[in-house]
């Protein structure tokens, strides 16, 4: 079986390592060493059966055209744009590799939100600025993760990961999603809310899963934030735009809030914006999603995707209509 490897040549050896490589050699007749980032750069489209896609390629509308006889399309990253609908239409089945992204996302959320509840990143400031013993009682009355509320935003998968991994902590999780019934969110150990600010009004730790779309654009609204108690702290790990960007640096400039943002509108920040200098802000460069080696899980789940697709069975993880 004939296919093409859409994707950064240079995230080659991070994506498939030697085990992945050579499995994929054995199924297919495959050229690893020259993957492209466009279907205008793969040499003879017209007998591609598996399209192989990955972060870094340039995918336009009506792609598929070139490749009459593709019968399915790996991606081993989360969605894949215009390519999915191109392929729904033309019946072809793709594979997502969502559900692995999820995990490293999911593990950072619930690290920040252990720290954040913690008071670790605003106690390491002092210390460092102060350089002496810091009484932690008297410093952080509230901090520690037992007995919080921690209202999540969005049932998606990493939102019913980060969910699933609480489960451990003696915590109150409150989930706010319009497409969840009140006994999905029981079964997933949550208590559903179905009124945004309401939620917020009852969280110390607010996290957001929700995806980008036009009806989630600016949900996490001023009176959204200003609902959130003093001394609450915003995580966002999904995208900056569902952010009312502008509402919470006032509310930062206050000192009301806090926040631990992996993401933020726009992605990058420009130099000297407000958020790289607020003290209670902290800032990642939007890695919660794989790297390093993370990215193997992404080409494992892949190759498992390939496999069957070879042997005629139908994907583990297809992207939905």
């Amino acid at each position: 079986m004939r296919a093409a490897l859409l994707m950064d040549p240079a995230l080659v050896p991070f994506v498939f390592g030697p085990h992945e490589q050579a499995r994929l050699n054995e199924l297919l007749e495959i050229d690893l060493t020259q993957p492209t980032t466009s279907v205008a750069g793969i040499p003879d489209p017209a007998g591609v059966e598996l399209l192989i896609t990955g972060w870094g390629a340039g995918i336009r509308p009506g792609d598929l055209g070139a490749l009459p006889a593709t019968r399915a399309v790996v991606h081993w990253g989360g969605g894949n744009g215009s390519l999915d609908g191109d392929a729904a239409a033309r019946g072809i089945p793709v594979s997502t590799a969502k559900a692995a992204n999820a995990v490293p996302v999911a593990e950072y959320t619930v690290a920040m939100i252990t720290l954040a509840a913690k008071d670790a990143f605003w106690l390491s400031r002092e210390y460092s600025a102060e350089q002496r013993f810091i009484d932690r009682e008297a410093a952080a009355p509230r901090a520690g993760l037992y007995g919080t509320t921690i209202g999540i935003v969005g049932a998606s998968a990493i939102g019913t990961l980060v969910v699933d991994r609480l489960r451990a902590s003696d915590v109150r999780v409150l989930l706010y999603d319009p497409y969840v019934s009140a006994a999905d969110a029981d079964a997933l150990g949550a208590e559903l809310v179905d009124d945004l600010r309401a939620l917020a009004a009852r969280s110390d730790l607010l996290s957001i899963h929700a995806p980008e779309m036009p009806a989630t654009i600016g949900m996490i609204s001023a009176d959204v934030l200003a609902a959130l108690p003093d001394g609450a702290t915003v995580i966002n790990t999904a995208r900056g735009a569902l952010i009312d960007q502008e509402a919470l640096v006032e509310e930062l400039r206050r000192g009301r809030l806090r926040a631990v943002l992996d993401v933020t509108e726009p992605d990058p920040l420009p130099p000297g914006h407000a958020l790289f200098s607020l003290p209670n802000v902290f800032l990642t460069p939007h890695l919660a999603g794989s790297m390093g080696n993370e990215l193997r899980r992404l080409g494992e789940s892949a190759l498992a995707e390939i496999e069957r697709f070879v042997a005629g069975q139908p994907f583990l993880h297809p992207v939905t209509p």
